[in-house]
């Protein structure tokens, strides 16, 4: 009874702090992103004031708010929307991977990290946070421009590139050997293509099993049937985040957006303790050693993605201005990187690995957004007169 009183105060305080730092950074016109992380970092190992006994529940939170966002950013997107993404932007998708992949794995092999490490890091600098994305492009009324097609079929790109990622890097991780590890993304790849070819030719039927005029129905239907293909994608060595995500895929129109409203607030809380629990791992002390390569890092992540926007852009023909506003839009790092960070982490992949990855996101989550706000007007304007 003790324990789960205190068990209670702590979580409680964590959750109630965290309202607090959403509300001073909606005040401030910033992803709270970055206050929730170093919320966990000063509650962790190393802080202010490390938690003791909601560690185990919060590692529990932490795990929902990982599926919980895959699923939403799977409902965002539809399998005839993916497959023709795919196929008209191809291209410009090779291009980010191997622009934004590089910097990450070559970090990784000069500070001597091993090849393991190597691959985790080149995830952690490749994928674009498609919340923080999403919400300023919607911010600062871009969603109507011109190049925010072109910047949405590079965030698919970059999921779908996740979903074969994802089961290799945990291979890798787990130590298996080639023949298992080859085997792992075998199964992963013929898991996701018979779940796109299921919701391309039988969404209808999936929808109709989910849909319900009852709120309280459709929302325990659609958690149910996620949780139960997360698990079982576990299973499969596949990332139960990627089975959430196929999940949302498989389910489209009207039902998409009413089972997204629904998720939306518990999505939002176990992001939130997620992003917690990734700070809780982390020592900050052991931050200020890399910080410097952090910057450097987010530095050369910065041009890398305007370079992908300005790329991706101009292939669809658009201005130099529309070229800008695409590469900014690029530049947050957010919720998969962590994703990635913490199945490293937990591996042990490199002690210094979720310090650098902390860093890196804390600077790029944060300066994405301002970017968008403070540099680009600069930005269009240059592009505007040459």
């Amino acid at each position: 009874m003790h324990d789960t009183a205190i068990l209670l105060v702590e979580f409680g305080a964590v959750v109630l702090g965290l309202g607090v730092l959403g509300a001073l950074a909606m005040r401030a016109g910033i992803s709270p992103i970055p206050l929730y992380l170093l919320a966990g970092l000063a509650f962790g190992t190393g802080g202010i004031l490390p938690l003791a006994t909601s560690e185990e529940f919060t590692r529990t939170g932490a795990e929902l708010g990982v599926i919980l966002l895959l699923l939403t950013l799977g409902l965002e997107y539809n399998a005839d929307e993916l497959v023709a993404s795919l196929k008209g932007n191809a291209r410009a998708g090779v291009v980010d991977l191997i622009l934004n992949a590089a910097p990450g794995a070559v970090c990784a092999i000069l500070l001597g990290w091993g090849p393991v490490a190597a691959v985790a890091m080149a995830g952690v600098t490749y994928a674009t946070s498609s919340g923080i994305t999403a919400k300023v492009l919607s911010d600062l009324g871009w969603i109507g421009n011109r190049e925010t097609p072109v910047v949405l079929s590079l965030l698919v790109f970059e999921d779908l590139t996740m979903a074969l990622y994802l089961p290799l890097l945990t291979a890798m991780l787990a130590g298996l050997s080639l023949l298992g590890g080859a085997v792992s993304v075998a199964v992963a790849l013929a898991t996701v293509t018979v779940v796109l070819l299921i919701a391309l030719r039988y969404g209808r039927f999936i929808e109709a099993f989910v849909a319900s005029p009852n709120n309280e129905v459709l929302l325990l239907k659609v958690l149910g049937l996620t949780l139960l293909v997360a698990g079982l994608a576990q299973k499969l060595q596949v990332s139960a985040a990627v089975g959430a995500f196929l999940v949302g895929i498989a389910l489209s129109g009207e039902l998409a957006e009413e089972a997204q409203a629904l998720l939306s607030p518990l999505r939002d809380l176990f992001a939130a303790v997620f992003f917690v629990f990734f700070g809780l791992q982390t020592d900050p002390t052991k931050i200020g050693p890399v910080a410097g390569l952090a910057a450097l890092l987010a530095l050369v992540s910065m041009i890398t993605k305007l370079l992908t926007g300005a790329f991706a852009a101009r292939r669809a023909g658009i201005a130099k201005a529309g070229q800008a506003r695409a590469g900014i839009a690029l530049i947050p790092r957010g919720e998969f990187n962590i994703v990635i960070a913490g199945l490293a982490v937990a591996a042990g992949a490199h002690p210094d690995l979720g310090p650098m990855a902390a860093a890196y996101v804390l600077i790029l989550a944060a300066f994405g957004p301002l970017a968008a706000r403070l540099v680009q007007p600069l930005v269009t304007a240059i592009a505007t007169r040459a």
